[in-house]
């Protein structure tokens, strides 16, 4: 295995930053979704007709660690995002202070 090759990006700060934002946002609605299906699979256990307390326990307990694990990602992406705090995003790249 050799040494990985960089090439110099095109890309402005600000689309770099854009990119970034965007991801975050993309990835806060993957979280959602998953949270959203957490939210039916106890809507279809409660429903069930012959389950157990037992039963719900484990859902309960199979939910809380997946709610757990989407906020630990929460934070992780509201620090990606605090990076950006205080700056400033013009549209000229040039004329935007250095980070």
């Amino acid at each position: 295995m050799g040494i990985p090759v960089i090439t110099p990006s095109t890309t402005t700060r600000s689309q770099a930053i854009t990119d970034i934002i965007e991801s975050v946002a993309l990835q806060e609605t993957a979280l959602s979704h998953i949270l959203n299906a957490e939210g039916e699979k106890i809507q279809k256990m409660v429903a069930m007709q012959d389950v157990t307390p037992d039963v719900l326990l484990a859902t309960n307990k199979s939910v809380e660690s997946m709610v757990n694990a989407v906020s630990r990602l929460e934070m992780i992406l509201h620090s990606k995002l605090s990076a950006f705090d205080g700056c400033l995003c013009r549209s000229d790249d040039a004329a935007a202070p250095e980070v």
